[in-house]
């Protein structure tokens, strides 16, 4: 695998499925041709700055860590990076968790609700579709954890997903006794540095430190698909959600947000204004069985 002066991976092993089982283009909204594994990364020190959207590669010789990041001790388990932190899923509830390190998950935070007895979904979760595995869709809740610790730095009120795990057809060995991951949409509140090779990782805060973690107020799980990646599809609606109240189903496509026709929208400016502040009218309209009708969402914290 070569990217020329750049990355150089010599007799990789390859993985090449005949179909897309996993669909990642359906949830991230973008042309997905396959996965670079850390393997390929791991013999070199590499810097994400998700501000700028760079990913720097640097020769560990010549490489030095400058004083404003902060360093992570981590465990390295077949090129997978574990972090073992505190967590409070509930005030005044603290347990120690240990966490794989994804910079390929697009979620803040995935807990498996039974490796720790205070490791479930609060009250107030949400049933969820996590994503897509070889075997289907991943079930699962989405709720909030208090508090969680990467290194000196605290995030609260985190957005999180919580699934259980079928330990008999699981290899625990493979998962190394984590309790779930921490994904890039917290790890992206900074600028990171993996080293694989001296087992750390520095984090340093970057333009979304202190962000609150905000989760969709309008109760549709939208897929994409289509040669430009703009036909929406609502896979799914919340009970008791906005998208209930108005009427919307499993497989109504989505043809125009308030005034713009969905074909000038990415997935992204789906999920950014079914995020806006609670008692947001959104106007939707949508096409069902060859037919359009008009919906009104009013938007409100389902989390």
């Amino acid at each position: 695998f070569d990217i020329p002066n750049k990355v150089v991976a010599p007799k990789e092993d390859i993985l090449v499925l005949e179909e897309d089982y996993f669909r990642f283009e359906e949830y991230a909204g973008v042309n997905v041709h396959g996965i670079m594994s850390g393997n390929v990364f791991s013999k070199y020190i590499t810097r994400i700055n998700y501000d700028k959207k760079i990913i720097t590669l640097f020769d560990r010789n010549y490489f030095k860590v400058k004083d404003d990041f902060t360093s992570i001790p981590v465990e390295v388990f077949r090129n997978k990076m574990y972090i073992k932190t505190p967590m409070q899923a509930v005030r005044d509830s603290s347990a120690i968790v240990k966490l794989l390190i994804d910079t390929g998950a697009g979620l803040p935070l995935l807990l498996f609700s039974n490796t720790h007895p205070l490791v479930h979904p609060p009250s107030n979760a949400i049933t969820a579709n996590i994503g897509m595995g070889l075997g289907g869709y991943l079930e699962g809740f989405t709720g909030r954890i208090s508090e969680l610790d990467m290194g000196a730095f605290q995030q609260s009120n985190i957005v999180t997903y919580f699934q259980t795990l079928d330990t008999a057809n699981i290899n625990m060995e493979y998962l190394n006794g984590r309790n779930g991951l921490v994904g890039n949409a917290l790890l992206s509140r900074f600028t990171v540095i993996l080293d694989y090779h001296s087992f750390k990782i520095w984090l340093k805060p970057g333009k979304a430190y202190k962000n609150e973690f905000v989760y969709d107020r309008s109760g549709i799980n939208i897929i994409t698909s289509g040669a430009s990646l703009n036909t929406f599809i609502v896979q799914g609606v919340q009970p008791g959600s906005p998208a209930e109240d108005a009427g919307i189903l499993k497989g109504d496509q989505i043809i125009r947000v308030g005034m713009a026709p969905t074909s000038i929208l990415n997935l992204a400016d789906l999920q950014r204004i079914f995020q806006k502040k609670p008692g947001k009218k959104v106007r939707v309209v949508i096409k069902r069985a060859g037919k359009k009708y008009k919906k009104t969402l009013v938007l409100k914290n389902l989390i």
